[in-house]
Order: C-alpha cells, then structure tokens, then sequence
C-alpha cells in the first residue's frame, strides 16, 4: 500500500545484492516457481538449509504497495470459513492463516490483535502483531493494546471507564469483564449475561441486561459482568461517550501504531534487525507445541525493500523455522498459527492447504474490508 520504492542505481544495486544473497541461501525448484497471472505476486517452493538440516518451504513473495486487510469468515469476527471461500469473498490475490484461534470447541473466537480498515476488531495480549500502514510500510513489534474512554451524563461530571477485550466471548471462569462490541462482531453480541450499554454516534441510547444484544451499524455495545457490572452505573441514556485507544510495546512504552490500518497478532518473534531473535516465552507463550514441538508452521516476513514474504513449511521446531525464515533474507519476521491451520493461497490457487476451517487471514491484493 505503498509508492515508496527505491530509485535509480541505489535501488537496483541493493535488489541485486538481494538476489545474490537469496540464491546463496536457499536452491529454487525451478517447476514449483509461478509468478501469479496478472500481478506481480511470485509464489516460489525453495529448498532451505538451516539448523542442520533442509527444509522444503512455500514462499510468496508481495511488493511493497499492495493493498492488506483481515479476512474473516462471513467478514464477522468469531466464525469460520475456508481459506479458499475467505480469499474470494475479499478478492485477494494471496491470503495465509493469521492469528490464533480457539479451534477445540469453544467459539472459534481469535486470541491475537486485529485491525483492519483502521477498525480495531480484536485484542491481544501476547505474542508479537505485523502491522501495515496506509502508505504500505510494514512494521512488527509486541504491540499490547488499551482501550479507555470518558463518559459525560447530560447532568454531572464525566466520569472514566475502559474495556478489557474486543468482539470476543468471555470465559466461563472469568470473574467479571468488559467487552465492546462492533459490527465487525455481526448484528448481535453473541451471548448472554451482564449489563450491555448501547452507543450510538457517540451517545448511549440504551441501558439493559445483556441478552444477545444488537450491534447497532452506527455505533457499539459495552458488556460489563461479574465484578465490573459496577462499571455500568456510569452510564445513563443520553450520556456522550468517547474511546480512546492507546498502542505500547510489551514494555508499556508508546509505540506510532496510530496509523496501521491493518495488523495481525500472532508471533513469537523469530527475526528482529536480520538477527535471530526468539524468545516465546517472554512473549507469553507456555504451549509445548510452539516452545518445543515441531509442526507446520505459517510465518511473515519484511524484506529488505520493503516488500513481503509469506511461507509455510510442513514441519519444523519454532527454533528451526526462525534460522529458515533468516535464510530467507528476512529483516523482521514472526511466526503466525500452524498446525492444521496452516495454509497459504497465491494467484486465486491455495498452495498449503489448511486442515481446518480458519477464523482469520491475511489477504493482499484484495478490493475492500
């Protein structure tokens, strides 16, 4: 989503030093190498040596400047769909799996940070978010997100109140929570239970108990539950309203992220600055599966111009697919969902097929959001 490409002989002597250390790492099977028809998008199976042994990896590689967004199934946040039916419905050129989901059961809610549009559609508060501005920089860091706001009755002071999640169900065992809910969760909340507040263009126009409430198109619902149903007292109809969201690293530092439009939280980090970098349990992550098992793994990378690769491969440790993706010329990259989630689709033609139904993608090339 960009137009900032490199000029002149600057620009071809750092692709040509691109090329070079490329075909030095990796061996490219000529037969599996496509360019999809009608763009610019190159879709590539490599042959990786790293960490002491080969890898047989998918690639497709994404210039700088093509257009990003979020796929959801049914465009609603907490469904599934397949990757081939999400990447048509948004028109993507190509589309891999994105964040993390609950695929045992519960409601296939995403547990990673999205954005797309500019719309925050869901918060995370682990791992690592790829993020893309509207001018196409690509930018990857731990971002932790906080929703707050202020809200004003029409007679009294204003008064605080902040969310603790973003269009997703609560947890059974939760003792009291607050969720907002938009359009990009559907027409409803999706369940039962606390005190639901209704904002309209930035004023509430109803108070009751939460019974699968209505999402209104101009607008959005608070839930308040358990412990922080007192919250709810706060508001009164006819009361204005206003949120305010906030962007920091894992550290609480303030991060620019005002103006990612679109951004998928995954992680854990494997490349930072061109060096290995992995750390997941920092990052929050205590599943074997990512800090010891090997698995099909889906990863993102930044390249050195800007551009962006997306890869799977069929099985590797979190360790293995680190040095894989730093073979592959990555300056930044991070690991997003794998196991039977894993899957990538170039030129309208899915080239990892997934084993699942996903809940979120990353697509490119796409018409809208």
């Amino acid at each position: 989503m960009s137009t900032g490409f490199m000029r002149g002989s600057r620009r071809l002597s750092v692709v040509f030093l691109a090329f070079v250390l490329l075909v030095s790492l990796v061996s490219v099977a000529p037969v599996k190498e496509a360019q999809a028809a009608g763009s610019k998008l190159t879709a590539s199976t490599v042959t990786v040596k790293a960490a002491g042994r080969s890898f047989t990896v998918k690639t497709v590689r994404i210039p700088k400047g093509t257009a990003t967004a979020v796929g959801l199934a049914n465009h609603q946040v907490g469904r599934t769909a397949s990757l081939s039916s999400i990447a048509s419905a948004y028109g993507a050129k190509a589309a891999i799996n994105g964040a993390f989901f609950d695929s045992y059961g519960g409601p296939p809610d995403p547990y990673g940070t999205l954005i797309s549009g500019g719309r925050l559609m869901h918060i995370g508060r682990y791992g690592t978010t790829i993020g893309f501005t509207a001018n196409g920089t690509a930018m990857m860091d731990s971002l932790r997100i906080e929703v707050s706001g202020q809200v004003t009755p029409p007679e009294g002071r204003g008064s605080s109140w902040y969310a603790v999640w973003f269009n997703r169900i609560p947890s059974s065992t939760a003792s009291g929570t607050s969720i907002v809910y938009t359009p990009d969760r559907g027409s409803t909340t999706g369940y039962t239970g606390g005190v639901a507040v209704t904002v309209r263009n930035g004023k509430v126009v109803l108070k009751k108990n939460n019974a699968n409430s209505t999402i209104p198109s101009d607008g959005y619902v608070i839930v308040f539950s358990g412990d922080m149903k007192s919250m709810a007292d706060r508001f009164v109809v006819g009361s204005k309203v206003t949120m305010d969201i906030r962007y920091t690293n894992i550290d609480g530092k303030a991060i620019p992220w005002e103006n990612v439009v679109t951004a998928v939280g995954a992680g854990p980090r494997l490349v930072t600055d061109g060096k290995l970098s992995l750390n997941a349990a920092a990052e929050g992550f205590q599943d074997p599966k990512i800090l010891n098992a090997a698995g099909a793994r889906s990863g993102i990378a930044i390249l050195s111009d800007g551009s962006v690769m997306i890869a799977t491969v069929p099985g590797a440790t979190m360790k293995q697919w680190a040095a894989v993706m730093q073979k592959l010329g990555a300056v930044q990259a991070m690991n997003l969902d794998g196991g039977a989630s894993s899957g990538m689709l170039a030129g309208g033609k899915v080239v990892t097929s997934p084993g699942r139904l996903l809940s979120n993608t990353l697509v490119f090339g796409g018409t809208g959001n």
